[in-house]
């Protein structure tokens, strides 16, 4: 790692400049090498700079404009908003000052406004930390935030923005003994059988990592191939596979795994998992809707919003602006009715969404079993450990929010239910 730490901070402002000024997703920037020219240690510290200005961005907002005539440029913003992040979070003062001078100094078209960020940046440190506090967990933008209040109501909407702005401990899913994984990565064992891990440092220097004990996963999204219950031994389709988690969990169980989906390169990730894990399944990269085939059970884990993991990608909410929504709630019914023709009589299909947004789950179910007169909802398949009965919703499925276990650091936002064929 650099000593002046200019280079993780000019990465950082690099991810904020594309993710806030074109919308770029940040796992889109990094996938295509945006940190890569960086040590490991410069990379995470980038991440995390990147990552926690972005869910502090309104309080940063609200104590820059105090100093702050007019807005500069979006780079020399975006660096005092880094800069005013860490000095409210206690970092030392003349290291955060001095490295946010010298990177706007370095820059070929902002160098003469170095005098600027000096001077707003000690203001920061000299009252920033204390007003910081007293502000209120940043809102997510009116686009979002209208249809969410209007689901959840404006209570449940704050408590999950205070989840949001604490941002996601690391969660664990073991390819065995989950105690065993707990006790050696000095995790805690949730009651759905998650291990979670406060302060995490580098995942692949974890006890277990490189032996494949384990694959990291939130503990919502491990939920839904609890639900399927694979079996040893049966034929089991995962549509929308990558990056793999419930693949994995399928194999892990037994079953004879198909994992499907229409990204190469996020396939080659499945891969590398499997790989690492010691674990087998047919892996094809195509489009989910030219599947063919009959399977015993189903897991699709449909494209969605991705609106219930803004906990972990704070860049959403920057990067989308709900115009997709139509045609992706559209798509989620056309996979829905197709992987039901795959179904086998008698099978169990469960749909997923990482999406907070009704129309992405409970409404997808609730039409699906009109549409599906050979379609019921299996409340059975709910009865896992550690499910609690508020989670159940009218229509048969599982709601999740980040709000829930918020003691224990919250969850993804999840909708999932467990749709049996007759026979």
């Amino acid at each position: 790692m650099s000593d002046t730490g200019v280079p993780a901070r000019k990465s950082a402002v690099y991810l904020l400049d594309h993710i806030l000024g074109e919308g770029r997703l940040m796992s889109e920037l990094t996938g295509a090498g945006a940190l890569d020219k960086l040590p490991a240690e410069d990379r995470a510290r980038a991440s995390r700079l990147a990552l926690d200005t972005l869910r502090g961005l309104e309080r940063a907002d609200r104590l820059l404009q105090k100093h702050l005539s007019k807005y500069p440029p979006l780079t020399v913003r975006n660096a005092l908003r880094v800069g005013t992040v860490e000095l409210c979070q206690g970092a030392a003062a003349h290291g955060v000052v001095n490295a946010m001078v010298e990177l706007v100094s370095r820059h070929p078209r902002l160098g003469h406004l170095k005098g600027l960020t000096n001077a707003v940046l000690r203001k920061i440190a000299a009252d920033g930390p204390e007003a910081w506090d007293a502000l209120r967990a940043p809102r997510l933008p009116k686009w979002l935030r209208g249809p969410l209040v209007q689901a959840w109501g404006a209570e449940a909407m704050a408590a999950m923005e205070q989840v949001h702005f604490a941002g996601a401990p690391l969660d664990l899913t073991a390819r065995g003994d989950a105690q065993a994984v707990a006790r050696a990565t000095g995790g805690v064992l949730l009651p759905t059988g998650t291990v979670r891990i406060a302060g995490a440092g580098q995942v692949t220097a974890m006890p277990g990592f490189a032996e494949g004990d384990w694959w990291v996963q939130d503990a919502a999204a491990a939920l839904p191939v609890r639900l399927l219950a694979p079996k040893p031994g049966e034929n089991v389709l995962d549509l929308c596979a990558a990056p793999g988690g419930k693949t994995m969990q399928l194999a892990a169980a037994g079953a004879t795994v198909t994992a499907v989906d229409d990204s190469a390169g996020r396939m080659a990730r499945v891969e590398e998992n499997l790989a690492r894990t010691g674990l087998t399944a047919r892996l094809v990269v195509q489009d989910a809707l030219q599947t063919t085939g009959q399977y015993d059970a189903i897991l699709l884990d449909a494209p969605c919003s991705a609106t219930g993991t803004i906990r972990r990608h704070p860049d959403l909410p920057h990067a989308k602006d709900g115009s997709e929504f139509g045609d992706l709630i559209a798509l989620q019914a056309q996979m829905i009715d197709h992987a039901w023709r795959l179904l086998k009589p008698g099978g169990r299909l469960v749909f997923c969404t990482c999406s907070l947004l009704p129309d992405e789950g409970e409404v997808q179910v609730d039409e699906a079993l009109v549409r599906h007169t050979d379609m019921r909802a299996d409340l059975a398949a709910l009865e896992c450990p550690g499910i609690e009965p508020a989670w159940v919703t009218q229509e048969g499925g599982l709601r999740l929010r980040p709000d829930f276990w918020a003691d224990r650091g919250g969850m993804d936002g999840f909708y999932m239910a467990c749709l049996r064929k007759a026979v």
